[in-house]
């Protein structure tokens, strides 16, 4: 199986700013896990929305997979409260 690779859009880097650092490590340590498996069982796909999201405790990321190109890129990261706002 062919190695995903990971790319995080500028926000985001903005989104990790403002989240304690254990959260952050926790959330940057299932990100990178996504590039062996994109899919996880715990992922689900949005509805009406080609996106997927993962669960860390009370915070999501959000995620589109490029199979063609063999990339995850992740869109948004955020508390559950938060982050399915557009």
């Amino acid at each position: 199986m062919a190695l995903y690779r990971i790319e995080i859009a500028k926000r985001v880097r903005k989104d990790f700013k403002g989240l304690p650092r254990d959260d952050a490590n926790r959330i940057l340590r299932k990100i990178e896990s996504l590039s062996n498996n994109p899919r996880p069982p715990e992922s689900k796909k949005l509805t009406n929305d080609e996106s997927h999201r993962i669960r860390i405790g009370n915070y999501r990321v959000i995620y589109d997979i490029k199979d063609d190109v063999l990339v995850v890129l992740v869109l948004k990261v955020g508390n559950r409260k938060d982050v399915y706002k557009r």
